[in-house]
């Protein structure tokens, strides 16, 4: 089968919003443990930081790539993943 890029383009742009909805929707929810993970990673030769937070049953809540490492770094993607869960969970951080 022989598939062009422009016939996956208009298949994502026809489903690929009920797709993510989908997803969003049937997603469990995150327990109330969840572990804060920095780790450096380099791109074209340039540091980066992943921050992760991440459940205790292993689920990736959110992460964020950011050039510095800071208390501000961290505290978006606590503000992103606050306002994305119902829930305060008890933090912990490796």
């Amino acid at each position: 089968m022989d598939v062009s890029y422009e016939t996956v383009r208009r298949w994502f742009l026809k489903f690929g919003a009920q797709v993510s909805t989908s997803l969003r929707t049937n997603r469990p929810a995150p327990s109330d443990h969840w572990y804060l993970d920095e780790m450096v990673i380099v791109i074209r030769g340039k540091r980066y930081w992943l921050w992760r937070a991440v459940d205790n049953e292993g689920t990736v809540l959110d992460f964020l790539v950011q050039s510095r490492r800071n208390t501000k770094a961290a505290r978006k993607l606590m503000r992103s993943l606050l306002k994305k869960q119902a829930i305060v969970p008890t933090l912990k951080r490796e």
